[in-house]
C-alpha cells in the first residue's frame, strides 16, 4: 500500500493541473477567508470560518482529487494491474488515495492553525479534530461514489461540480443562518451537520453530548456514499 501511495504522491506533484486546481487553489481562496476574517465573522461566525476553510479544501482539494485520482488510473489501465498484484483492493484504494488524504489534513491544520493566530484560537480543540475526520472521511466517501459514474479524468471537471458547489453552498447556508430554522434539512444535506459540528467546536456554548450528536447524519453520508461506490465503482475502463 505505502509503495502505491509513494508513487502516486510523485505523480501528483509533476500534474501541474491537478496540483493547481486541487491543492493551491483551496489553499489561496482559505487563506483569503483567514485574511478577511473580520469581515466574513460579521456575516456568521469564527465557527463559520473554519468550517468553510475545511470544506473548501475538502471539496475543491480532496474530493475532486480523489475522483481524477480513480478515473485516471482506471482509464491507463493502471488499477486493473495493480489487482493482478498481492494487494487487496482496499489496500490498492487506500494507497492511491493516501496522499491526497494527507496532503489535505496538513492544508487544513496549517490554515485552521493560521486562523487561531489571528482571531483566536477554538473553544473545543478535540471536537474540532473531530469534525475534521468525519467531513474529510465524507468527501472521500462521496468522491468514490462520484468515481464510478466518471469516464475519465476529464469527464471528472463535470461530474464533480454538483457535489463540490453543493457542500459549499450548504457550508455557507448553514454557517450564516443557523439552524434554527429548517433544522432537519440543514443538518441533512451533505455537509451541514459537519458545518454545525465544526461552529459548536470553535465557538463553544454547545454542550459535548449534543455536538456528537452531529456526526450521525455525517457518518450516514460515509455509508450511503461506500454503498453507492461499491456497486457503481468499476475497475475496467468506463465505456
Amino acid at each position: 500500500m505505502f509503495s502505491i501511495a509513494f508513487s502516486e504522491l510523485i505523480q501528483l506533484f509533476r500534474n501541474r493541473l491537478v496540483l493547481i486546481t486541487s491543492f493551491v487553489i483551496p489553499v489561496v481562496v482559505s487563506a483569503y477567508f483567514v485574511r478577511q476574517h473580520e469581515t466574513f465573522a460579521d456575516l456568521g461566525s469564527l465557527g463559520y470560518i473554519a468550517a468553510i476553510v475545511l470544506f473548501t479544501v475538502a471539496a475543491f482539494g480532496l474530493y475532486t482529487t480523489t475522483v481524477t485520482t480513480l478515473a485516471s488510473r482506471r482509464q491507463n489501465l493502471f488499477l486493473k494491474r495493480l489487482r493482478s498484484t498481492a494487494i487487496g483492493d482496499s489496500g490498492i484504494v487506500a494507497g492511491l488515495l493516501l496522499p491526497a488524504t494527507v496532503v489535505a489534513v496538513v492544508q487544513v491544520v496549517a490554515i485552521l492553525t493560521a486562523l487561531a493566530m489571528v482571531a483566536g484560537g477554538p473553544a473545543n480543540v478535540p471536537l474540532l479534530v473531530v469534525a475534521v475526520l468525519a467531513s474529510l472521511a465524507m468527501m472521500i466517501g462521496l468522491g468514490l461514489a462520484t468515481a464510478g459514474l466518471t469516464n475519465s479524468p476529464e469527464h471528472a471537471q463535470v461530474t464533480t461540480l454538483p457535489v463540490t458547489l453543493g457542500v459549499i453552498a450548504v457550508t455557507s447556508w448553514v454557517g450564516i443562518s443557523g439552524t434554527e430554522n429548517l433544522t432537519v434539512l440543514k443538518r441533512l444535506l451533505p455537509g451541514g451537520s459537519a458545518t454545525e459540528l465544526a461552529m459548536n467546536a470553535w465557538n463553544g456554548g454547545v454542550a459535548v453530548t449534543d455536538s456528537l450528536r452531529l456526526l450521525a447524519p455525517t457518518l450516514g453520508w460515509v455509508i450511503v456514499a461506500v454503498v453507492l461506490a461499491s456497486r457503481l465503482f468499476s475497475w475496467e475502463p468506463r465505456r
